[in-house]
């Protein structure tokens, strides 16, 4: 079939490129995008019953002993479709409650889930009355209220005001990483509890610090025990049920509860068995904690062997491991997670950010592209689904072929994949003390974060948000947040009596870096409090070097330890300090008395809103390559860079190598929650509204069009920004709909990683038309996926808010 006549098909049939999807995965896939999300109450009801009954065992091995109670009683079903089992809640795509990190939000919405904006949840007043019966237990018993009382009286205006954001951090447990499935798979757990055995006979009980190693290390293996024991009520589960049902489902199901009975715990021996070890660990994850952006890691690397040899034994066809792959995707999908309404403005779209990475390069520096790396795009393409997240390693000697293949995906326009650049992501790990080996083995762990799968320690990012605008108003007034009219700062002087615009900049670094210290003692705190309270047990097994060390995650265990939080409006803190210095100090168009009172006024006056057309239309733009505005975003952002870089986290010098913070953009969609609470800022910026997303320019904006906003995040400090440069563009689909304008789009690509190192670039290929009818029609756009940030989401699940933020973007062409 020729290529243009594939495309055209492409383009009335996305899925027609890639193939469709079998008739069994195509039901699948409808049952589970049909079934309504639903709170869950079982996992919290046993969770409880095991932090009651084992109150006095020390805090790792009541971690473990709740995780094998839930595991041996909580509910499991085998789908009719499903070739895959395990399951996280009661029912697909219910979210379970973990009343250990907090019942808070959960009690205080019982009756507003179904009410939402977005992101609704159902629950029944069954759920409702089982959630009421064990709040006493966890008052004041939870990991939120005694990190909470952790935090000096210093920090808690922020807390008060919600400055940090940190609504949902004290509510979650590790995450942001990928376990080590490669040695998983080879050695089996049945591996790691023989490591883990040797080393607590080695132990010398007369040393202080062996009793919470002995502690530790029983743990491990009452963990061990329970997810081998969770594979074999599956196991049996699939015997039984093979009884009732045809020869051929039956055929299925006995062997289903063969390899049930095999893995996680022995090695994995063929592609089938390594899905189905992979899919039970990336669960029971899942269940064990209320993390998220819990990641794939290098799924064509490690599971390729076993793929290749099935295919050479003529095991296995290509059609039949596409079909195992979209299941295994779809299974994705089932896992839900509910945040608090608050929570939600930052993580629209209920994303877990399970992040799967292929292409990139070997430990010793070759192409990794395999026939796996094609597979895995064929399946994504097919299942069509906002998880997992799907991240393409870039580097500049990439397979071409896969290079045009991860475009046709795109082209399907969900928001994937992204790509990150291993042209400087490698150089900054390898700056950053990890080894050169270790740096070539890198993923994709989230959004656009990145860790060395297997090694690294929780949590690269999402601690806190620091919401650069806002902070701009507040060294505008002297310390003071404008909003809530509370210091947060000593202050630095009022704009309105500044003489120069060096003051305001100085007065900026001195502000950042003082709210900077304060986000890092909250950071550190709630790191304490999870490592005190909420220690992930299976999650530490897996993750080098734990076993070795003795040490949880928190602790120190892992061999490499590097986190960051998120700094939000990079571009509007460009735009307005240029508005400020151009219309105010340099050309005298505007006095300082005029543009505070248009703040303070959200710009309602004749006066305001000229000064802000002005703003709009004179003032040169992040985005356009602009060096007068750009170079005032490097300075401005080089100031938390330098401050941040000061302070460790609380494993430094504890084993890991690094154990200290570096800068991130990846927001998330924090940019809308962030603009909740910002008020008119000096780009021209209206009070609430979303701010920019990532390192993204502001909406319209950026008028020069794409290569000009890739040089303008080009000029950031990417090299020190390691925590993901987040850039989402939009194009609309007409746009690639021949191959020649394919070809510009990888030229784009390859200068913006090759020449200007850019680090990350992801795509929403939708219209701006399509989007404002999937809002007003949303029965008609059920399967609308869009990029939000760093993650897809489904379009009709996001908040109005989200949808506008998303509609508003700067549409490019090519």
């Amino acid at each position: 079939m020729a290529m243009e006549t594939k495309e055209e098909e492409n383009k009335v049939n996305g899925l027609l490129y890639f193939g469709k999807l079998s008739n069994r995965m195509e039901n699948y896939r409808e049952s589970v995008l049909e079934k309504e999300p639903y709170i869950c109450a079982e996992r919290a009801l046993l969770a409880t019953e095991a932090y009651q009954k084992y109150q006095n065992q020390p805090t790792v091995l009541k971690r473990a002993l709740m995780l094998k109670s839930i595991l041996e009683k909580m509910s499991i079903y085998i789908e009719e479709d499903t070739l895959i089992v395990g399951n996280q809640a009661a029912s697909n795509r219910d979210a379970p409650i973990f009343p250990e990190y907090t019942l808070d939000f959960v009690m205080d919405e019982l009756d507003t889930f179904e009410k939402r904006d977005g992101d609704v949840f159902y629950i029944t007043e069954e759920t409702k009355e089982q959630i009421r019966s064990i709040a006493p237990f966890w008052e004041n018993n939870n990991l939120r209220a005694k990190a909470g009382a952790l935090l000096p009286e210093e920090v808690q205006v922020f807390m008060d005001t919600g400055f940090f954001g940190m609504e949902g951090k004290m509510n979650s447990g590790d995450a942001h990483l990928a376990v080590d499935y490669k040695q998983l798979l080879e050695v089996g757990l049945k591996g790691y509890e023989k490591r883990t055995l040797n080393a607590k006979a080695a132990l010398d009980l007369t040393k202080p610090e062996s009793i919470a190693k002995y502690h530790f290390y029983d743990a491990i293996l009452i963990v061990i025990a329970a997810v081998k024991n969770f594979a074999k009520r599956y196991a049996d589960l699939a015997k039984e049920t093979a009884k009732t049902v045809n020869s051929q489902r039956s055929a299925e199901l006995l062997e289903i509860s063969r390899i049930c009975n095999k893995v996680p715990y022995e090695p994995a021996e063929s592609f089938t068995e390594a899905i189905q070890a992979t899919w039970f660990i990336q669960l029971i994850l899942q269940i064990e904690s209320n993390g998220h952006s819990l990641s794939y890691g290098r799924f064509d690397q490690y599971m390729y062997p076993y793929l290749k040899a099935d295919l050479n034994k003529e095991l296995i066809t290509e059609s039949e491991a596409v079909e195992l792959l979209t299941n295994l995707w779809i299974k994705t999908l089932t896992i839900n997670k509910v945040r608090s309404q608050a929570h939600t403005y930052s993580s629209a779209g209920s994303p877990l950010y399970q992040n799967v990475t292929v292409g990139g390069q070997t430990r010793d520096k070759k192409d990794a592209v395999n026939r796996l790396s094609f597979l895995v795009l064929q399946s994504v393409a097919q299942t069509k689904l906002p998880q997992p997240n799907l991240t393409v390693r870039y580097h500049a000697g990439i397979n071409q072929e896969f290079l045009n293949e991860a475009i046709e995906v795109m082209k399907l326009g969900f928001g994937m994949p992204a790509f990150n650049n291993d042209e400087v992501i490698i150089s900054s790990f390898i700056n950053y003390g990890v080894t050169e080996e270790d740096a070539y083995d890198y993923s994709a762990i989230g959004c656009v974060e990145t860790a060395v799968p297997g090694k690294w320690g929780y949590r690269c990012t999402g601690m806190s948000y620091i919401n650069f605008p806002k902070i701009l108003m507040i060294v505008m007034n002297n310390g003071v947040d404008p909003v809530t009219e509370r210091r947060f700062t000593k202050g630095y002087g009022y704009f309105k009596n500044m003489k120069t615009f060096a003051e305001l900049e100085v007065a900026w670094d001195k502000t950042v870096r003082e709210l900077t210290r304060m986000s890092v003692i909250v950071e550190n705190a709630i790191d304490l409090g999870i490592e005190q309270e909420v220690p992930d047990i299976l999650c530490s097994t897996l993750t080098e070097d734990c076993i070795g060390r003795g040490k949880s995650i928190k602790e120190g265990g892992a061999i490499y330890d590097f986190i960051s939080g998120l700094q939000v409006g990079v571009a509007n803190l460009a735009d307005a300090l240029a508005a400020i210095k151009k219309l105010v100090f340099e050309e005298e168009k505007v006095t300082q008395d005029e543009l505070w009172q248009a703040l303070m006024t959200n710009w309602e006056s004749k006066r305001s809103q000229e000064i802000q057309q002005m703003i709009i239309h004179e003032v040169p733009k992040y985005g356009n390559d602009e060096d007068y505005t750009d170079q005032l975003a490097v300075k401005a952002y080089d100031s938390y860079i330098e401050e941040i870089k000061k302070y460790p986290n609380t494993r430094y010098g504890r084993g890991p190598v690094g154990g200290i913070r570096y800068s991130g953009t990846s927001s998330i969609s924090a940019n809308v929650g962030q603009g909740r609470s910002t008020m008119a800022t000096p780009d021209g910026c209206k009070a609430w509204a979303p701010l920019a997303e990532g390192c993204s320019p502001s909406h319209n904006m950026d008028q020069n069009g794409p290569t000009a906003v890739l040089k303008s995040v080009s000029k950031l400090p990417t090299e020190d920004i390691v925590g993901g440069v987040l850039l989402n563009q939009k194009v609309n689909p007409q746009t690639l709909a021949k191959e020649e304008d394919k070809q510009k789009l990888i030229m784009l690509l390859r200068t913006f990683f090759n020449r200007l190192k850019g680090y990350h670039i992801q795509y929403n290929v939708v219209s701006k038309k399509t989007l404002i009818d999937a809002q007003k029609n949303p029965e008609k756009h059920r399967d609308l996926i869009v990029r939000v940030a760093g993650y897809s989401a489904f379009f009709n699940v996001l908040s109005k808010a989200t949808q506008d933020d998303i509609i508003e973007r700067t549409e490019h062409a090519v």
